[in-house]
């Protein structure tokens, strides 16, 4: 029997981040972590094409969506705090799309009892020296430190690049508005992004499977590679006629070729509390 769930759940310092469940509880736990200037809304069609079989987490992370509110800080520790705090000690399955695949790659290397396997998604590589500095991403971080009006136009603009003018333009008043309010997250959470790495490939020992689209940009196409090199077993998956936003745009081809291999390579159960 299916059953649905949305809460608050509390955190460290008792701060609320937004999440739901969906699925039957008895099942084994997939966890699906979105990007940044993103909510898990954005998750939810991936989300039903997984929760007749699993239990299916999705949650706002802290600065975004229902956890826009959120004081922060907008870094990785505070990343891996809230996921801790959701998990409540049950191993899942972790899912991210492009930043929220640093938080799920952190997450396995020092939670390991709660990691069971990892789908990584065009995650940003931009603590690597190579990474460029000419993307939406580097210009946003230019705008920590400054005032709350310059973190709210850096997010504009980081959106423009992503969507493109005209559909940043079609959108309501309202929803552009919290997209602006979104900046400081997204500034900080980039800035830390860059200075500090979040984990180390050597300390990776989940199955892995990384993967980007064939319509992708070519940065993120070779940080994919790079981390299917570096980690111990990971593959790789090119999703063709894909490009950044597939967990969005192309769910079942999602679950087909990145998820299901994934689940075939952890087996099962990894319901269990501890590995």
């Amino acid at each position: 029997m299916c059953c649905a769930s949305c809460a608050w759940h509390d955190v460290p310092l008792k701060v609320k981040i937004w999440s739901a469940e969906a699925g039957n509880a008895a099942q084994p736990l997939i966890v699906l972590v979105h990007g940044a200037m993103d909510r898990s809304a954005s998750m939810l069609k991936l989300s039903r094409r997984l929760d007749e079989q699993y239990r299916v987490l999705r949650y706002d992370r802290r600065g975004y969506g229902h956890s826009a509110h959120h004081p922060g800080p907008f870094n990785m520790a505070g990343q891996l705090a809230d996921l801790l705090g959701l998990l409540n000690g049950r191993r899942a399955v972790l899912i991210g799309h492009s930043y929220g695949g640093n938080v799920v790659l952190a997450a396995a290397t020092r939670h390991r009892d709660l990691v069971a396997g990892l789908v990584v998604y065009e995650a940003p590589l931009s603590f690597e020296p190579w990474w460029p500095t000419s993307t939406a991403g580097a210009a946003v971080i230019k705008a920590v430190g400054q005032s709350q009006l310059a973190a709210q136009d850096a997010a504009e603009a980081f959106m423009r690049r992503l969507i493109g003018d005209e559909r940043w333009l079609a959108l309501p008043e309202r929803t552009r508005n919290a997209r602006r309010s979104e900046g400081p997250a997204l500034a900080n959470e980039l800035a830390d992004l860059r200075e500090n790495r979040p984990w180390n490939a050597d300390d990776v020992v989940v199955p892995l499977l990384v993967g980007y689209g064939s319509e992708t940009a070519e940065h993120r196409r070779r940080g994919m590679e790079q981390v299917a090199d570096s980690v111990a077993g990971a593959q790789s998956v090119c999703l063709q006629d894909c490009g950044h936003f597939a967990p969005t745009l192309a769910p079942d081809k999602f679950r087909r070729e990145l998820i299901e291999p994934l689940l075939q390579r952890v087996g099962e159960p990894w319901a269990s509390s501890s590995a």
